[in-house]
């Protein structure tokens, strides 16, 4: 193994400062306005922030909420699911997509993931469907992992066979598409996270759901109010989940620079898979070497992740961190051997694909302020540990 120098440049996983530089005073403006006005719950920002994301989407409605794990919750439970059904989903995706089923008293159903594009394997659902659990399933719920949408025209082929809802979790993928179709506007209902991490961030937490239903639209608006159509009148046991008009203010600000972006997004990514490439890392397998991310034609991704196979994973993290680059793992434990999600019946086995990528996957640093010779530097690290 050949010797990289400690003193090579440190590269940040994630560097908020550098977008918060380029946008800084319209932030600041739009957060003294708001302070000036005195709403600070669901404001006129809010409403300004929603239609605008439903534009951006192509979704007649959307709602903004506290966060993407009550985005996915309120998505179901307006769609009325509830005990006695059950929801198939994908083990290798953030705990929230699975926890939001239980939340909502209904049983989640689980099924492997496609090993090209981590996303869920219509295949697999379709197994789960034809079983005898199958017969209580009301939802698909499909996650657009690292930012590229899943293979919708399979799984709206299974929507119409079975007469289900699907509902997206696009907490990743804002801005992604389907053939053209933006995320959002693909499911009945659709769930987005705003984290700080997220291509379009909140100053903290916060989380919009779109969907085509008015009726699902009236209903989640009440739910995530505790209830209430009318102010201290409470027609159901709802939530507290509604946007704060500061984290609007930012984000309406934000969604106008996101296609830029997200396009700055996926030049990095080609500029990385051209690195690998000309470094001769690039391989179909981890026996030979680092499997890159790999786009479906029918996809336009946003690239929240980049997101490589790698051998050795866990060395080569190591490897990386020692000399202050920025990795992370999503995710290194599959929902079905998490200790909380035992009674779900599953066991290690159960689903190769997932349980060999969280073995195998790395996400590198991308986001759209990353330098050239800072991605020179990550490929090298990577280049000299394989040496």
């Amino acid at each position: 193994m050949t010797e990289v120098t400690h003193n090579s440049q440190p590269v940040p996983m994630l560097d908020f400062s550098r977008q918060f530089a380029g946008i800084r005073q319209e932030v600041l403006s739009a957060l003294e306005s708001v302070c000036d006005s005195q709403q600070f719950i669901l404001g006129p920002e809010v409403a300004h922030f929603e239609r605008d994301a439903a534009a951006a989407c192509a979704a007649p409605y959307a709602i903004g909420c506290a966060s993407g794990t009550d985005a996915l919750w309120l998505a179901m439970a307006a769609a009325g699911i509830g005990p006695g059904d059950a929801v198939v989903t994908t083990p290798f995706s953030f705990f929230a997509t699975v926890s939001s089923i239980l939340r909502c008293g209904a049983q989640p159903l689980l099924a492997d993931i496609d090993p090209v594009t981590f996303n869920l394997s219509p295949g697999a659902v379709e197994e789960v469907l034809q079983s005898s659990a199958g017969k209580t399933v009301k939802a698909i719920l499909p996650v657009h992992l690292y930012g590229q949408c899943a293979d919708w025209d399979a799984f709206s082929d299974l929507k119409q066979r079975h007469n289900l809802l699907l509902i997206e979790d696009a907490a990743q993928a804002f801005g992604a598409a389907w053939n053209g179709t933006p995320a959002g506007a693909l499911g009945d209902l659709s769930a987005f996270s705003f984290y700080p991490t997220k291509n379009l961030s909140a100053f903290g937490d916060a989380g919009l759901l779109t969907t085509l239903s008015a009726e699902y639209d009236e209903r989640a608006r009440m739910l995530r109010a505790h209830g209430m159509r009318r102010r201290y009148f409470h027609d159901e046991v709802g939530w507290n989940s509604r946007l704060d008009t500061l984290q609007a203010a930012v984000l309406s600000i934000k969604l106008r620079h996101l296609p830029a972006w997200n396009q700055q997004r996926r030049d990095r990514a080609a500029r990385y898979d051209q690195l690998f490439r000309g470094a001769g890392l690039a391989a179909a397998n981890t026996t030979e070497g680092i499997v890159l991310p790999i786009t479906d034609p029918r996809a336009t991704p946003v690239f929240h992740q980049y997101v490589i196979r790698a051998p050795r994973r866990d060395a080569l993290r190591e490897y990386l961190t020692e000399r202050r680059i920025g990795s992370e793992i999503y995710y290194p434990l599959p929902l079905h051997l998490q200790t909380s999600l035992h009674e779900l019946g599953y066991q290690r086995g159960d689903f190769p694909a997932s349980e060999a990528a969280a073995a195998e996957v790395l996400a590198l640093p991308i986001y759209p302020e990353l330098r050239d010779d800072e991605q020179q530097t990550v490929v090298e690290a990577i280049a000299a540990f394989y040496a």
